[in-house]
């Protein structure tokens, strides 16, 4: 049975979903910023964070919160870290993949998480011990035993193309071994992805807690692993993050090592 904390996620999560679809059939009239350079959030993204704070704030009013519009509010052992709309460059082209990510840390640590793909109605969901699930179905991470045959993804550094020389050749190492490399533009729906073995593995450079909190609990507990492009287990502070299967996530290590410049390994 789902823990409290997951169900309150649940309903923010699919709160925020309904908005989203709702504004799909206007996307030509949404109000667009350019935060920095290819780093774009539309009133979609705002409202839909606005609504997931709302219920979070009514059932955890003391509870602190990372969100991506809005930053930090509050502070605690306790944080959610939201994402309302991860993959805002395929919803505003009308690139049906993209979703809504919500965790909660404990002292640093992922306990809770959601993951919502609203067009599909796929409902990811995990807290800490407990395994994690797809609509209520457990599922499992890869169990592939090296890179041989993997269907890996990515995500190219818009924030950080000072690292796309390194990066591309990392690509080109994984695909000495591995089957096919997809680029899908969401994060936090790679990883949950990853969790539920439609993908034995996932690498990108910079992202940011959000895009991440939610995906590496679930790639935890369906049985997988996460850590930074030298091994180093947890969420990565750089933002430089593998996971997949265990034997899968330490193939990519031992693939991408010689490529990985001293920056991207602090």
């Amino acid at each position: 049975m789902p823990r409290p904390a997951v169900n309150v996620a649940v309903r923010a999560a699919r709160a925020a979903g309904q908005i989203i679809l709702r504004y799909m059939n206007r996307i030509d009239g949404l109000a667009i910023v350019e935060k920095q350079r290819m780093d774009f959030a539309s009133e979609v993204d705002r409202a839909a964070e606005a609504e997931i704070i709302r219920e979070l704030r009514r059932a955890f009013p003391g509870h602190a919160i990372l969100a991506e519009e809005s930053g930090a509010q509050g502070k605690g052992k306790h944080v959610w870290v939201i994402d309302p709309l991860d993959g805002t460059h395929n919803y505003l082209r009308g690139f049906p993949h993209f979703c809504v990510s919500i965790g909660m840390l404990e002292n640093g640590e992922p306990m809770h998480a959601v993951v919502y793909d609203p067009l599909r109605d796929e409902l990811f969901t995990a807290s800490r011990g407990d395994g994690a699930y797809l609509n209520d179905r457990r599922i499992r991470a890869s169990s592939r035993n090296d890179l041989g045959g993997a269907l890996l993804a990515t995500g190219f550094p818009f924030r950080q193309r000072a690292h796309l020389d390194a990066q591309l050749d990392m690509t080109r190492a994984l695909l000495g071994d591995a089957e096919d490399i997809r680029r899908t533009g969401s994060a936090a729906l790679d990883l949950a992805y990853v969790a539920n073995g439609r993908l034995d593995g996932y690498y990108e450079i910079g992202l940011k807690p959000w895009d991440m909190a939610a995906g590496c609990l679930l790639v935890r507990e369906a049985g997988g692993r996460y850590c930074d492009f030298v091994g180093r287990d947890g969420i990565p502070e750089n933002g430089n993050i593998i996971a997949g299967g265990h034997k899968v996530a330490d193939a990519m290590v031992k693939s991408i090592a010689p490529h990985v410049t001293p920056a991207l390994a602090r």
